[in-house]
């Protein structure tokens, strides 16, 4: 996969782990227009507070990215700020930039100071091996416990051109919609304005980011960061020009990458795609998904392809969203389960297959109003709790 026009990337190898790449490098040599969502988590990581500040400061302008994986340099206090900033300036220096036009990001363990030594020394490699066709070793360099990388790319036409978007993120554990929980950078060749971007990303993680979730905690490190690099030449996107098909081909990549999370939860085998229709108000539809895609015994059920519809309903019953049961209806795929609040006439070994399968789509409309909603979650295993009760040995 190559990257966009305007930027290249990398992925190093600097020590912070044992056996793996764990740096990686995204540049746009010209700069590039920039908005990003993050955590809201209150132990914010030090590259999160750096990054907040560099991008108010720079009125939106990256030049540079510095990801690493293996230490997340959060609840660090100062020692842990004074890191960061180390690598920043190193890097600004290399990119012959101003510092806050460096943006930085960590993922692992928390409580750790950065070995910032071991990143600023990689840098000058970094820098040699970026090329536009990086984007590889780039997802590598970000992953933690996830299985694979997860990269995304898609197409639009803005003002008759064609432009591109390329994404890559990580996450398998400690997903969960509360910012995006995971690391994700997208970048594109499109000219737009910051405001716009942050606007457009905003609608898209809605979509895909915020609808998903693995084990219900969210992490100090969420950030996801879109960038415009602006060769396509377009008329810049300001919120008045017409966006062609920009806007929904972000979406569309958000969503892949989304998707592939979920996939990749830790010790995950299938994914529940639960969707709520029927409820009162936007806000109850998303309480009921919510209660569904977070309920250990929904995932439990989900990881042994136990069609226990009845835990579903009890974790829509205790949502806080206001139904009759009489109204309520029950559907795996095409198969009804429970119709207008009564058992439906099915037999249990169709209802196990389909949830068997990898992806399991769940229905249930509450019959109280017009609102829906959809959230993706995945199973949750034995594999789950080896993975992060061995995480630091």
């Amino acid at each position: 996969m190559k990257l966009p026009r305007g930027f290249l990337a990398s992925g190093v190898r600097a020590g912070i782990r044992k056996k793996r790449p764990d740096v990686a490098l995204l540049v746009a040599p010209k700069g590039a227009d920039a908005a990003a969502i993050f955590t809201k988590n209150r132990f914010q990581a030090a590259p999160v507070v750096l990054a907040r500040r560099g991008l108010k400061k720079s009125g939106g302008r990256v030049r540079g990215v510095v990801i690493n994986s293996g230490c997340a340099n959060a609840a660090t206090g100062a020692a842990g700020l004074a890191a960061a900033r180390r690598v920043r300036s190193r890097a600004a220096e290399l990119l012959h930039c101003p510092p806050e036009e460096v943006f930085l990001a960590s993922t692992g363990v928390i409580g750790v100071v950065l070995p910032d030594a071991k990143i600023r020394t990689a840098l000058p490699d970094a820098v040699r091996r970026l090329s536009i066709e990086g984007v590889s070793a780039a997802s590598h360099a970000i992953l933690t416990t996830d299985v694979g990388p997860k990269e995304a790319q898609g197409s639009f036409r803005v003002a008759g051109r064609r432009g591109r978007i390329v994404g890559i993120a990580k996450g398998a554990g400690m997903i969960h919609p509360d910012m995006a929980t995971m690391l994700g950078f997208v970048v594109t060749d499109v000219a737009a304005t910051p405001a716009f971007l942050k606007k457009a990303l905003r609608e898209a993680a809605d979509a895909s980011f915020h609808a998903i979730s693995v084990d219900g905690d969210t992490s100090t490190n969420d950030t996801v960061l879109l960038m415009a690099s602006g060769v396509l030449g377009n008329p810049c996107l300001d919120g008045e020009r017409d966006p062609g098909t920009f806007v929904s081909a972000l979406a569309e990549v958000c969503r892949q990458l989304a998707w592939m999370i979920v996939r990749d939860g830790e010790g995950a085998t299938r994914v529940m795609e639960i969707t709520i229709t029927g409820a009162r108000s936007a806000r109850e539809a998303e309480l009921a998904a919510h209660a569904v895609a977070t309920s250990p015994l929904v995932k439990t059920a989900l990881h042994g392809g136990d069609p226990n519809w009845g835990r579903i309903l009890a974790a829509v019953g205790r949502s806080g969203a206001h139904f009759s049961e009489r109204k309520v209806t029950l559907s795996v795929g095409p198969l009804t389960l429970v119709s207008k609040g009564t058992i439906s006439a099915y037999r249990e070994k169709d209802a196990a297959r389909l949830f068997s399968k990898e992806l399991v789509p769940v229905t249930v409309d509450l019959g109280a109003g017009s609102a829906s909603a959809t959230k993706l979650s995945c199973d949750l295993g034995h594999d789950y709790v080896s993975l992060n009760a061995d995480y630091r040995s």
